[in-house]
């Protein structure tokens, strides 16, 4: 029988063509196969530990080079306090333990839910008034011409440049700050929306031509759907703008909220709930960020967003 010189790789040849030279041949593959299949991998629980160890790392090394500066008189405790006394302060204003918050010990979930409670009424009015007109401009480039370049216009004027207007309008109080975080949250939502619909792919919207779709069909099933990561891509940028616009309002318009505090503690050199405040304000914006993550991230599974597991 002729041979045929063939190799398959460094560990198995054939030299012939014979059935035990076959049977050697789908054997080794199917080991070799088994193998592969047999591969130690990394189990979930190992790579979202190592994850949250990365994610303390650098806030637990920041923490024990502030607490050294303060506790070695690097820099001036008037002007540094140390993190231990923070958290002193931050945990009696929270649980009311030992008096050192003041007159705020024990006040933090009142002017928690103040601040809160703006933000939420603030952003559901302004990020559906920004996703309606965003959309209504981006599908119409009649809207477009109208509108955009009005909102254009007033888009790069500073939330605090509203603050003497809204103080105006509606006096000292929740409706100001109301009125301000509608703005921080209506602008980059808007923009977002009418991009994210200006940048669906024409060979959707072609095949839905060619389907029968008709306009109105072709918006909300099509258009709406691919433009939707982009969409809320820009309510989560205009919710922690809303955060920041609410503690503006709040230091300069309003007796109450975590930017009330911060303004009045600045007032008093109380450096300690100065920062706690500050603390507080960041905690807040990260949850509420996590928590718009997490109700987003159903309707975004078809999507590639890599960034949101």
């Amino acid at each position: 029988m002729a041979e045929l010189p063939r190799s398959l790789d460094d560990r198995s040849s054939v030299t012939s063509i014979g059935a035990d030279e076959l049977h050697s041949v789908e054997l080794t593959s199917e080991t070799r196969r088994e193998r592969g299949q047999a591969r130690p991998r990394a189990p979930r629980n190992n790579i979202s530990r190592l994850r949250w160890t990365g994610a303390l790392i650098v806030p637990l090394a920041v923490a024990a080079i502030w607490e050294a500066v303060a506790r070695y008189h690097l820099l001036s405790s008037s002007l540094f306090p140390p993190l231990s006394g923070v958290v002193s302060v931050w945990a009696d204003w929270v649980f009311a333990l030992n008096g050192k918050a003041l007159v705020y010990s024990g006040t933090w979930l009142l002017h928690v839910e103040a601040s809160a409670e703006r933000v939420l009424l603030g952003f559901a009015l302004g990020s559906c008034a920004g996703v309606i007109l965003g959309v209504l401009t981006g599908w119409s480039g009649f809207c477009r011409t109208l509108l955009d370049p009005l909102v254009q216009w007033l888009r790069p004027i500073p939330v605090t440049a509203w603050v003497p207007l809204s103080i105006i309008w509606f006096g000292i109080g929740g409706a100001p700050a109301v009125g301000l975080v509608f703005i921080g949250a209506f602008f980059p939502t808007y923009v977002n929306s009418m991009y994210g619909v200006m940048q669906v792919e024409d060979k959707l919207i072609r095949a839905a031509r060619m389907l029968g779709a008709r306009e109105r069909q072709m918006l909300f099933r099509v258009v709406l759907p691919a433009a939707l990561p982009t969409i809320a891509t820009g309510m989560r940028v205009g919710l922690g703008f809303s955060w920041m616009c609410v503690i503006v309002s709040e230091m300069l318009a309003v007796k109450s909220g975590l930017g009330y505090v911060l303004w009045d503690s600045y007032y008093f050199s109380n450096l300690d709930m100065v920062v706690a405040a500050m603390a507080s304000i960041g905690l807040l914006g990260f949850v509420s960020d996590k928590v718009f993550r997490m109700l987003v991230r159903p309707h975004l599974r078809w999507a590639d967003q890599g960034e949101q597991k």
